[in-house]
């Protein structure tokens, strides 16, 4: 498959310097390696606190 990055650029929410920012299929491993969700999953101002939880998500959906 053919890596987008300059298109997942455009739309990548992250505000979070690393090298995997526009390489989304890298972005979701990593953070599924870690029990987390990636920042395009989280608002603005959730995705701002770098808490990448699942709790912090489920938070930031029912608030």
């Amino acid at each position: 498959m053919e890596c987008r990055k300059e298109e997942n650029l455009k739309d990548c929410s992250c505000s979070y310097p690393c090298e995997r920012k526009g390489l989304c299929c890298e972005c979701v491993r990593y953070h599924r390696e870690r029990n987390e969700l990636p920042a395009c999953y989280f608002s603005e101002e959730a995705e701002k606190t770098y808490d990448r939880s699942f709790k912090r998500f489920l938070q930031s959906v029912q608030s």
